[in-house]
């Protein structure tokens, strides 16, 4: 491996630590808009360990799987700002 591809998994490995904590709020965030955010951000950053590990293991396909996740992702949370939006979480 090369000092650029064994940078690119030490950042990957990084975000998955500092993933941890948006899992933490996740699951015990005091408001459902913490929650809200957390899965986002937990989305974002999985989006992103994903593209590292493509570019630091040479394998092109593991970004079309971001693409595809970073959809998802995207999806999921306008569907639950929807749902926080429609149970009166937001404007109380």
């Amino acid at each position: 491996m090369t000092l650029l591809a064994d940078g690119l998994l030490v950042a990957a490995a990084a975000l998955v630590v500092l993933g941890l904590g948006a899992g933490h709020r996740l699951f015990r965030g005091p408001t459902v808009q913490d929650r809200v955010i957390a899965a986002n951000a937990m989305g974002t950053t999985t989006v992103v360990v994903i593209a590292l590990l493509g570019a630091a293991l040479g394998e092109p396909g593991y970004l079309d799987v971001a693409l595809v996740y970073a959809l998802l992702n995207f999806l999921l949370s306008v569907g639950l700002a929807k749902y926080v939006v429609e149970r009166g979480g937001v404007l109380q």
